[in-house]
């Protein structure tokens, strides 16, 4: 994993926090100061970009619907097909709260 390179105090401070906020609004707020828009806005293209994939959007597709590169798109499938595989267990997450909130 590419983060093991550089996990430690730090990093697992970041996470923790990121995992002990606990409503969308807390989170707007935590990440206006962290990061950048154009930071949070690539974060969210990128996880878009895999949930399209994942439902068999062609590239031209996808950069017409979220702005993002070829580069971009072909980044996201080859983490989607040889990484860790983090953006299928958010979006397996994202899918079941999905479920749940509509039950």
């Amino acid at each position: 994993m590419q983060l093991d390179k550089i996990r430690g105090r730090e990093l697992d401070q970041l996470f923790q926090a990121i995992l002990n906020l606990e409503t969308l609004e807390e989170c707007y707020i935590f990440f206006d100061d962290l990061c950048t828009v154009n930071e949070i806005k690539a974060m969210a293209v990128r996880l878009e970009v895999a949930r399209m994939l994942q439902e068999g959007y062609t590239y031209h597709q996808i950069e017409q619907e979220t702005g993002a590169s070829t580069a971009t798109i072909s980044r996201v499938k080859r983490c989607l097909n040889y990484g860790t595989q983090g953006y299928q267990l958010a979006l397996d997450k994202l899918k079941k709260m999905k479920r749940y909130d509509k039950a």
